[in-house]
């Protein structure tokens, strides 16, 4: 290989400086040891919607929000080339590349060498800052703003928004770190991490192929999540379309990504009565199924009433108030994830949901449910929201584009 045709072939060519995707082209990153074991193991990259949104929920996650380091338009693109050109391959299952290593480092951190990619997704968006470091006004979409303050949020800024965001979503946790490694290394000098989500286990089902995981609550999550088998509901729900924002034209296809970091207080709720834990909810613990009866997938009935005319589900419970009847209609696509963050200065776990949900439109699907969980939910006693970002998700990619080349190119 030629020094010309490496991506790590200089500290310069590495970090970034100046590099564009010509440096990440198969000729360059392609070449090294083949990481995927199974053609099975690996989701394509390219297509009409980004991967990681309807894909089959994967059961890790690294979630990174990043702080653009630059406003020089054209350093911007040439950061989103060689993202493109990276996540490419490692979705793939392939290393980053050669490198002399008389001169510089290796171009692939390497602690994947050898692992399949075991379903990795790689998933980008941007923030309100990128729209406004970059004078792109003109071209924000309308609904992108700084999400709302609400009623019992005790918001940290420094885990809270960002420029730019990556979803790396994978069933073996090694992966999806080497992604957000790589990536951040890739995008020294144009970009800087901002804050970042390790998470375990997932919280929702996107297809009826899986069956609904448990939060740390010990419920079951998600029961009523939107499908990806389910098109026109999706097509409904997620999918920006043309024409839904005349001057944004270029996220058609794309999507809003809601990021909520939600922190239970674990160690009282395990001193909650089981009976309480259930009204709080509206659902059986062990079943999952509606406290009005039924199954797990029974629609739950609002109207049910004990002997006394009480409600079955509490006009507070988190079913109720959650569910589309109570919203307009409104559904959304979850796909979040269970995290542990060792403990506080008392001892105490820190632990709860890392909230992700996408929607067609965030001001009429999640900022009113939001609005109406937080001032009214009784399960609120027992969780406390940290971080709060919102993010656009461009379209899918095309070969021989990157990520968000309408908005950009």
């Amino acid at each position: 290989m030629t020094p010309a045709a490496g991506m790590g072939l200089s500290r310069r060519g590495l970090l970034g400086a100046g590099v564009g995707a010509a440096g990440l082209g198969a000729a360059g990153l392609g070449a090294g040891i083949s990481l995927a074991q199974a053609d099975d193991q690996r989701v394509p990259f390219f297509g009409e919607h980004q991967a990681g949104i309807v894909t089959p929920a994967q059961d890790r996650l690294y979630f990174a929000s990043y702080d653009l380091s630059t406003i020089d338009r054209a350093e911007v693109v040439a950061l989103l080339q060689r993202w493109t050109a990276a996540a490419e391959l490692m979705c793939g299952g392939e290393p980053l590349g050669d490198h002399d290593p008389a001169i510089a480092p290796p171009a692939d951190t390497g602690e994947a060498l050898g692992l399949s990619a075991a379903h990795l997704t790689i998933t980008f968006g941007f923030g309100p800052g990128l729209f406004e470091k970059l004078g792109l006004a003109a071209q924000r979409p309308r609904l992108l703003e700084r999400l709302p303050h609400f009623p019992a949020d005790q918001l940290d800024p420094a885990r809270s928004d960002g420029d730019l965001c990556v979803q790396a979503c994978s069933d073996d946790p090694q992966v999806a770190v080497h992604a957000i490694r790589n990536l951040s290394r890739l995008a020294f000098g144009q970009a800087a991490m901002r804050w970042s989500q390790l998470g375990f286990g997932r919280t929702s089902s996107t297809s009826t192929t899986q069956q609904t995981p448990r939060n740390l609550f010990g419920f079951k999550d998600g029961t009523a999540n939107l499908k990806a088998e389910d098109r026109a509901e999706v097509d409904r729900h997620v999918w920006v379309r043309r024409g839904d924002d005349p001057g944004a034209d270029w996220l058609a296809g794309g999507s809003y990504l809601v990021a909520r970091r939600i922190v239970m207080s674990i160690e009282s709720w395990d001193r909650t009565p089981a009976g309480e834990q259930e009204t709080l909810i509206g659902r059986d613990r062990a079943t999952g199924a509606p406290l009005s009866g039924g199954g797990e997938s029974t629609a739950p009935d609002f109207d049910a009433t004990f002997a006394d005319g009480s409600p079955k589900l509490a006009m507070d419970s988190h079913v109720r108030l959650a569910h589309p009847s109570s919203n307009g209609g409104a559904k959304l696509l979850r796909r979040g994830y269970n995290f542990a963050d060792g403990n506080d200065e008392l001892g105490r776990l820190t632990a709860g949901l890392f909230f992700l949900a996408y929607v067609r439109n965030p001001a009429t699907q999640y900022i009113p449910m939001q609005s109406q969980l937080s001032s009214k939910d009784g399960l609120m006693e027992y969780l406390i929201h940290r971080g709060s970002a919102l993010f656009v998700v461009p379209p899918g990619v095309r070969r021989g584009e990157y990520v968000g080349q309408a908005l950009l190119g």
